[in-house]
């Protein structure tokens, strides 16, 4: 009896097992579960709907894929040559360096007995510097400064500020207290020519440069107390006379160098015997 019924007990447990249905997937609830996709239809397929009595239903056609013409290439245009007129002449030279080229540099090369031409000195570059310290009360005369200068040089300044607080004279840092401007070129010449030939000359009581005034190293500083001695000033709107400092750098080692590069340039020097001004 106890085989039998081990027996019988071991199938009915076999068939409840091969019975059993399959587990079923599960599927994602909400937003997570996968949409049933329409099967595609093809255009050929579609069917146009048209009310009755109003024609034979036209057949539609698949689109057939254009190719596009490859964009035209673009050609840079040709360069135009430039024609100057009878009303805009070409630039002229400055009449300084032309004059340094043909008649200083041979006359400063024979002299100091140069080798090589680029060892004959020459002009570097002009600074020129004005102090504005009524800009600490007032801005406007800074600007009028600015645009003094711009007319004298005729090449916009710099505004230089002040590098640290003073309270005796009022001053704080990052303050503009003057304004400079640097000269190059054909600039410097036509400034230099102008300097030397009309700006000086019109000193009140003016006898010439000081040989003093260079400084050792072929570099000339002029301090000009006034800045009505150049013809671009008007008299009659300047509000404050203001003077200015004018550096001539030069590439000349020595004084003696400078000084005769400059006095062929036209500087007018005083002569030994003239009493100091």
């Amino acid at each position: 009896m106890t085989e039998a019924r081990k027996r019988g007990n071991a199938e009915t447990k076999k068939g409840k097992g091969g019975d059993a249905p399959a587990p079923k997937p599960e599927q994602p609830k909400g937003d997570r579960a996968a949409k049933p996709q329409k099967p595609a239809v093809k255009a050929a397929d579609r069917k146009v709907s048209v009310p009755e009595g109003k024609g034979p239903v036209p057949e539609v056609k698949a689109p057939s894929p254009e190719r596009k013409a490859p964009a035209p290439e673009r050609k840079a245009p040709a360069a135009v040559p430039v024609e100057r007129t009878a009303e805009e002449p070409a630039r002229a030279p400055a009449r300084l360096k032309e004059q340094y080229r043909k008649e200083t540099v041979p006359r400063l090369q024979e002299r100091f007995r140069y080798r090589n031409v680029m060892e004959v000195p020459r002009l570097e570059k002009v600074v020129i510097n004005v102090r504005v310290g009524d800009a600490t009360t007032d801005s406007r005369f800074l600007d009028k400064a600015v645009e003094e200068l711009t007319v004298i040089a005729g090449q916009r300044p710099v505004i230089p500020r002040a590098k640290k607080s003073i309270a005796a004279f009022k001053l704080r840092q990052g303050i503009p207290i003057a304004a400079k401007v640097t000269l190059r070129g054909d600039r410097m010449y036509q400034f230099v020519d102008k300097l030397f030939n009309i700006a000086l000359p019109r000193i009140k009581d003016f006898k010439g440069i000081s040989e003093r005034q260079f400084d050792g190293r072929g570099n000339l500083n002029i301090g000009v107390r006034e800045q009505l001695i150049f013809p671009e000033i008007d008299y009659d709107k300047v509000e404050k006379v203001r003077g200015m400092d004018i550096t001539l750098v030069t590439t000349a080692q020595t004084d003696e160098e400078a000084r005769e590069l400059l006095r062929l340039l036209g500087l007018p020097l005083r002569e030994a015997g003239a009493a100091a001004t």
